[in-house]
């Protein structure tokens, strides 16, 4: 019998390529039957479509791929494969929920490809800022410009939606962004820093798609899940709730001045609001803006501010600058202080950064503030992925183009359900209602539905005393509004059209809804249990605020007359006879 000299292997995958290698050594020549012209570069293959998939190289198979091929592992790590550690760096969803499956000391070798939607798949997405502050806009995943966008990208396909998520970002790397190149349908990740930092074994942060019809991303709590559970033993101290807002409301005149921190302390007590958030200004040199005071300690008026709150059962949050507290030094002088004056939380501004060497500043600050029982509120911050799971403290953070800001569109207020807010507590800052540049200006009832369609542990009322009592059906709903929500419900909503969101607090169901476009009569299902519902409306009127309380059962569609760029607000609570409002007192 006549030794075979050439031999043929259908395929020039993995599998094949390697073949081929090992039968090169015996025969005289080898082909390689592949449909495709390979790629010079990691490409999907139109022959090939599991390549799109994640490809996973257990240790053992790269040993063999090592002894056959010197070399290769180091190229593919080069080329941005990742060595992960199964127990470590993958959980699975069983009935008992995300657990790791697989036993420790388990490696694989896993290549990291870009995300790729189909070209014409829709998209939202918001350019890349260190402040995570920038508008949502609407385009096609091929179409967007060439640039960087946040990690937080909404795309709708043909199968439902994907939002593009990133959990357990820490100290130990460096948060992501969306690289783009206009034509292209893909996103690359990109990150702050060129070279990440490791003492040891290397664990990267969850990069994710939450994946499903629109309610099941708006819903979704998928961010929190694969974070570290809670490393706050005692959650006793921590206490959502709304507070009145004072730099909006009085801007830096309020800030220095106990008269008027003493006067907002009253509003909010009148209102059953449990927090006033005291704002810049407040330990700075009286005369020098942004100069902190070198003898705060002692010169400060907050204590008294404190005490005064305090008699009036309302607590304390102040804010505070980064560059204060950004030294251990700083943060072992300014937090004791802070809780020794009875201060309830922090509200830390000004971090702008998404750089390693920040987040390693996030993981000692959030130690600290547990340590000393302060709830904490970052402002000009990276966004929470999973950091009010590890951190339940965490209140909210901002990382939004919210309500201080003179750019926002109806259409953005319609896309931060279903992008940003999905990820975590938003501080958005609602009810600047003497605020001509709101997108939703003729509407108080669309700013009244921002309250509750937006979600954060402390709700930063913006407004001003003189603003609420002006409309005293907008002051009435916020009065309402609970500390903490049970579920939510998207009832109705495109992203950057309309939005409409149901979240419960117990028996009671708060409805927050948002629309761009012309006047019109809204259809909302009122996706609520079986049964009556009496559904106690705040409407835009011609002369102002309008209250309607209508009976509708559970799963009917609701009319609900809106102004152009407007929005509306409701309370829904279970109808019997006599029952006409759904207030608490």
């Amino acid at each position: 019998m006549t030794e075979p000299k050439h031999g043929i292997v259908l395929g020039g995958g993995w599998a094949g390529m390697l073949a081929a290698h090992v039968l090169a050594r015996h025969l005289e020549r080898v082909t390689v039957v592949e449909r495709d012209v390979l790629p010079d570069g990691p490409r999907h293959r139109k022959g090939s479509p599991q390549g799109r998939h994640v490809h996973v190289l257990w240790s053992s198979g790269a040993r063999i791929v090592d002894t056959l091929l010197p070399g290769m592992i180091d190229q593919l790590l080069d080329a941005g494969a990742r060595r992960i550690g199964f127990h470590q760096d993958l959980v699975t969803l069983t009935s008992h929920g995300w657990q790791h499956r697989f036993p420790p000391r388990q490696y694989a070798l896993m290549c990291t490809r870009p995300f790729t939607l189909p070209p014409d798949a829709a998209a939202w997405l918001g350019d890349y800022r260190k402040d995570n502050e920038n508008l949502f806009k609407e385009y096609t995943a091929a179409t967007a410009p060439t640039g960087e966008y946040m990690a937080q990208a909404l795309f709708e396909t043909a199968g439902g939606y994907a939002l593009i998520a990133e959990s357990d970002l820490s100290g130990r790397y460096s948060a992501a962004r969306l690289i783009h190149q206009q034509g292209q349908p893909t996103y690359r990740i990109g990150l702050w820093d060129q070279r990440v930092a490791s003492d040891g074994p290397l664990s990267t942060p969850w990069r994710a798609l939450i994946v499903g019809d629109l309610a099941t991303v708006t819903q979704s709590t998928f961010t929190d899940d694969l974070a570290p559970a809670s490393r706050v033993a005692d959650t006793s101290w921590i206490r959502p709730g709304p507070a009145l807002w004072t730099w909006l409301a009085g801007g830096k005149a309020a800030g220095q001045s106990l008269s008027m921190q003493k006067g907002y302390v009253d509003y909010a007590a009148q209102r059953g609001w449990p927090y006033v958030v005291v704002d810049a200004g407040w330990y700075f040199d009286p005369d020098q803006w942004d100069v902190t005071d070198p003898n705060w300690p002692r010169n400060s008026w907050l204590p008294r501010l404190v005490d005064y709150a305090r008699e009036r059962h309302v607590g304390i949050q102040v804010w505070i600058h980064h560059r204060d507290l950004d030294t251990a030094e700083e943060r072992e002088l300014w937090l004791p202080t802070l809780e020794k004056w009875g201060v309830k939380g922090v509200k830390i501004d000004f971090m702008d950064s998404e750089a390693q060497e920040t987040l390693r500043w996030y993981d000692e600050i959030l130690k600290a503030t547990a340590d000393h029982h302060l709830l904490v509120n970052f402002h000009g911050s990276t966004i929470p992925k999973g950091i009010q799971r590890t951190w339940p403290q965490v209140m909210s953070m901002e990382g939004v183009n919210g309500e201080e800001k003179r750019t926002n569109t109806p259409q953005h207020l319609a896309t931060l359900p279903f992008t940003r807010n999905v990820i975590g507590s938003m501080d958005f800052t609602p009810g600047a209602f003497h605020r001509a540049e709101r997108p939703n200006a003729g509407s108080d009832a669309g700013e009244v539905g921002l309250s509750v369609l937006y979600e954060s542990g402390i709700q930063d009322l913006a407004g001003t005393p003189e603003s609420y009592d002006a409309r005293p059906l907008a002051r009435r709903f916020l009065e309402q509004i609970p500390a903490t929500w049970d579920r939510t419900r998207l009832l109705t909503g495109r992203p950057g059209e309309s939005a409409v969101l149901a979240r419960a607090s117990g028996s009671r169901w708060f409805i927050g809804g948002t629309f761009t476009g012309p006047a019109h009569t809204a259809k909302v299902p009122l996706r609520l249990e079986k049964g009556r519902w009496l559904v106690d409306l705040v409407l835009d009127g011609p002369d102002g605020l309008v209250r309607n309380a209508t009976v509708v059962r559970g799963g009917q569609t609701l009319s609900v007359p809106v102004t152009a760029d407007g929005g509306f607000a409701a309370i829904a609570c279970r109808w019997r006879p006599g029952l006409s409002t759904c207030d608490r007192t």
